[in-house]
Formats: C-alpha cells, sequence, structure tokens
C-alpha cells in the first residue's frame, strides 16, 4: 500500500514577529507606561524573561515581561520612554496593534530557592522585572521564608505601580520599603537609596536570595551592600539588558565577555558577571 505523507509543521520562526493586540494602555509616571498585550493563544513565561516588542515602520526593542505568570493569556509589559521604538510604542492605546517575539532568556530562580528568605531590591523601572516575582511570592507564600522589597526612584512622581506599592504595604508578613533621592514636604517615606535600606529588613543572610534589578551602578553597589550583609554572590541574581538586539545569541550585539546577555540571561548569579559589571561596554 502506497504510503501517506504527513505533513511537516515547522517551529515558529523565533525572528517574525506575531501580530498582537494591546487590550489596554496604563501611564504610570510622566515617561513609563504598561501595555498589556492579548496574544493569539497563551503563551507561559518564567518571572524574568523578555519579549521583543516590534513598533511597526520604527523598530524593536527587548523589554521584560511585567505581568503575572500565571496568566499567560494576558502578556504585559512596562516601558520607559527613552528612543524612537519606546515613544512609538508609547503612542498606542487599546486597539493598536505590536509585533512580539518571545518569550527569551533566563528568569529569576524562583523554583529553586523556596523554603529560602528573599530579599528583592529595584530602582527605578527596575521594579517592572521583578514584580513578576512578587505576584510569584504572594501566590506561593507558604513556600519562602520572609520577604522584603527595597523600592528606589528619583522621586515621587516618578514610582510606578502605585496602588499596587499601597496594597503590598498593607500585605501581612511582607516588608516593602520605598525611597526616593529626593522629596517634598508631603513625602513620609524614606529619603535617599535603597542600599542602606537593607539593614532595615528582616532576613537571614545564610539563608537568604536576592535579587536585584535597576541601573548597573545600583546593582554593583547593592550586590556589595549584600555580600557585605553575608549574602553568598551565588545567591544573588541581577538583571541586564544591555544591547540586546536579536534576542537568540544570533546577532552578537550584547555579548557580554563569554556571555551573551539575551541568551544566556538576562537574570545572572552575580559570582557570574561580577567582575564583567566593572567594564561599561564589554
Amino acid at each position: 500500500m502506497p504510503q501517506t505523507l504527513k505533513a511537516c509543521t515547522s517551529p515558529p520562526d523565533p525572528m517574525a514577529p506575531r501580530m498582537t493586540p494591546v487590550t489596554r494602555f496604563i501611564r504610570e509616571s510622566e515617561d513609563v507606561f504598561t501595555l498589556d498585550l492579548a496574544p493569539e493563544r497563551a503563551t507561559p513565561f518564567a518571572p524574568g524573561q523578555f519579549n521583543m516588542l516590534y513598533a511597526f515602520g520604527v523598530g524593536e526593542i527587548p523589554i521584560s515581561i511585567s505581568g503575572d505568570s500565571q496568566a499567560p493569556e494576558r502578556l504585559t509589559h512596562t516601558i520607559r520612554a527613552v528612543g524612537p521604538v519606546s515613544a512609538a510604542l508609547g503612542r498606542l492605546k487599546a486597539g493598536g496593534r505590536v509585533g512580539l517575539r518571545g518569550p527569551f532568556g533566563v528568569g529569576w530562580p524562583v523554583d529553586a530557592y523556596k523554603g529560602f528568605d528573599v530579599v528583592l531590591i529595584a530602582g527605578g523601572i527596575g521594579l517592572a522585572p521583578l514584580r513578576p516575582v512578587i505576584y510569584w511570592l504572594l501566590r506561593h507564600r507558604a513556600a519562602y521564608g520572609r520577604i522584603g522589597v527595597l523600592y528606589g526612584a528619583r522621586a515621587p512622581d516618578d514610582l510606578i505601580f502605585r496602588s499596587e506599592l499601597e496594597a503590598w504595604r498593607r500585605t501581612p508578613d511582607f516588608q516593602l520599603r520605598v525611597a526616593v533621592e529626593r522629596a517634598g514636604p508631603d513625602w513620609t517615606g524614606d529619603v535617599g537609596y535603597v542600599t542602606p535600606l537593607l539593614s532595615k529588613l528582616r532576613f537571614d543572610p545564610r539563608d537568604a536570595v536576592a535579587m536585584i534589578c535597576g541601573p548597573e551602578v545600583m546593582i554593583r553597589a547593592t550586590a556589595l551592600a549584600l555580600e557585605d550583609a553575608g549574602v553568598a554572590d551565588s545567591r544573588i541574581f541581577v538583571s541586564m539588558e544591555r544591547n540586546m538586539k536579536c534576542a537568540i545569541g544570533h546577532c552578537g550585539h550584547c555579548q557580554f565577555g563569554p556571555l551573551f546577555v539575551c541568551k544566556d540571561g538576562p537574570v545572572h548569579s552575580y559570582d557570574r558577571v561580577r567582575n564583567l559589571l566593572a567594564y561599561r561596554e564589554l
């Protein structure tokens, strides 16, 4: 009998963006906004992974997913308008469309450190890649020890996710400290950098994991402070987005010493990258 040939289904092309509708636009601050996207099919992702978002006719940029990993039918991205692509994305409204590739990269090691105290430190828009971790920790609260979050911004008007900050502040057994570098008389929180606030958190450095996201100067200072407090550098994790272009390690733009930020990260353990972080554009 003649054999019936079965059609072969090729895997999705990682370089081909998928047309994806915007379902919601949220203004977080003067230059930061959040887009909710509705992919054609549920798109599972791990906290800390990123997508490539394409503004048609302008270009594409890597953006960490800032939503709940347990709701893969909606992809949320929080973006600062700093260039032509992010500015074009910031002009979108509900009903608009973007090109979507992903998810890509290595996420935060939330599963590997169950039973540990968890310390999260974010600077500026660095809270966005850590927000999925907060959702995860709150959903699986009994699986972890003490939880502490430090978040710093330039001024009160630069804070993002304000309603959630208030909700987290009221959450039992959840430590949150928010600091700004400059503030007026109406500000009742901490003033200054977040690093000195480590001493205000309750955690056991011998049994803690830390996750940091923010400007690289803040990452370096915070990682050193955590080491001084007794946290092993192998249990300090940092997220980076240096020079990512293709997201699959093909173009070489984001090579970071022997690593590629997009493919081997964006989350790296500090013991793996501490020496490389000393160079601005390695």
